[in-house]
């Protein structure tokens, strides 16, 4: 009989919370949970390179199957060795199954039981996604971890919407699944994703029906869409209530500061975003007392650091009135300085997470980053 390989293990918890760390096997590397996956759509964090993300010590990124499939192409990327070779990347990385970005484009795309026909947003090009072609697609681009194909219901939506999304969800899980184990896949894992929008019921249900499955990790899909925050607290509370001890749990689409410790604080190990990115390239940084926005006008001549209490490459070396006039000026380096700050910035705090739950201080030290981070003004 073949011994059953341990691919997660809680190492320390925090008394009077849900908050653990942990330890996830991959094939590139043990990463240390909780841990924050930078997005890299295209196979490239925007405006970063692999070298700078090895000088954060990131763990894990995320790549887009949607977007790969369609540009550069599977073949390319196979023909390349993989994604890691692809783009110079060795350590692990975490696929989408592209379920999401089809699902967000309702007027190009039809679902049926079979899968998702849609048109690319590139072209106009026809194509067709199954459960089984996702799982394909992402086993080509060689992740270390997948997620099954999955429909997302917007928000808001029926009761009977959300039904309808988490039913298929599951068939077409059974079916990613079936694909998956098609062969032995080297330590590879592929999660199972939750769905019910912000019906308890539904929840608890979708839960339940993917625990059955017996997936090595499960995934919360269909949050962070604009429900009411309260609503996305309390289906993670709910979620990790079901979820085994023995496995990661996944809180997809996920990366503000606060929400970051909310989630860990609930038991969540594993969270991606696109926010350290997308608001480093329109100005706004993530700090130890706030949002800073810098491109306002006070910070034209403010020569202090962008945040006094970080070492990234733009804080080390550079001023507030600096990135202010290179955002002003419309130069490119603005850009990549400030989405390299935030990433690290994100980093940097998943790390101090990790060590207040070891510590046995989270509460203490969640209570005092909220103090400092509130009272930052623009």
């Amino acid at each position: 009989m073949k011994t059953q390989i341990k691919y997660f293990e809680a190492i320390s918890r925090c008394p009077g919370t849900k908050a653990r760390t942990g330890r996830l096997r991959t094939p590139h590397g043990i990463i240390e949970t909780p841990v924050f996956a930078p997005v890299g759509t295209q196979g490239s964090v925007k405006t970063l390179l692999s070298q700078d993300l090895e000088k954060l010590k990131i763990q894990l990124i995320l790549g887009n199957t949607y977007h790969l499939y369609l540009r550069p192409g599977v073949d390319v990327i196979r023909k390349a060795g993989g994604l890691h070779k692809f783009m110079g990347w060795d350590g692990a990385i975490l696929t989408d199954s592209g379920g999401y970005q089809v699902f967000s484009m309702e007027p190009l795309r039809r679902i049926s039981e079979d899968g998702v026909e849609f048109r690319s947003h590139i072209d106009g090009s026809l194509h067709f996604l199954s459960p089984e072609k996702a799982t394909e697609i992402q086993l080509a681009l060689g992740s270390d971890i997948l997620m099954c194909f999955d429909e997302c219901p917007p928000y808001p939506c029926t009761e009977d919407h959300a039904r309808r999304a988490m039913e298929i969800t599951t068939r077409w899980a059974k079916r990613c699944q079936t694909a998956f184990h098609a062969e032995d896949r080297g330590g590879r894992l592929l999660y199972g994703i939750t769905q019910g929008a912000i019906y308890p019921a539904l929840r608890k249900e979708s839960t339940q029906q993917l625990l059955d499955l017996d997936f090595p990790g499960f995934a919360l899909g269909g949050l962070s869409l604009g429900e009411p925050h309260s609503a996305t607290l309390e289906m993670v509370a709910l979620s990790t209530e079901l979820l085994p001890e023995d496995k990661p749990r996944y809180l997809m689409g996920v990366g503000t500061p606060e929400d970051l410790w909310e989630a860990v604080e609930m038991g969540i190990d594993q969270f991606d975003c696109v926010l350290p990115t997308r608001n480093g390239r329109n100005g706004q940084l993530f700090t130890s007392t706030g949002k800073l926005n810098i491109k306002n006008s006070p910070y034209r001549e403010d020569f202090t650091p962008p945040d006094a209490q970080c070492d990234c490459d733009l804080c080390a070396r550079y001023s507030r009135a600096y990135l202010h006039h290179l955002f002003r000026a419309g130069e490119l380096s603005a850009l990549r300085l400030a989405s390299l700050h935030n990433v690290a910035f994100l980093i940097k705090l998943m790390r101090k997470i990790r060590q207040s739950i070891t510590d046995g201080t989270f509460l203490k030290d969640k209570q005092k980053f909220f103090a400092a981070y509130r009272n930052q003004g623009d």
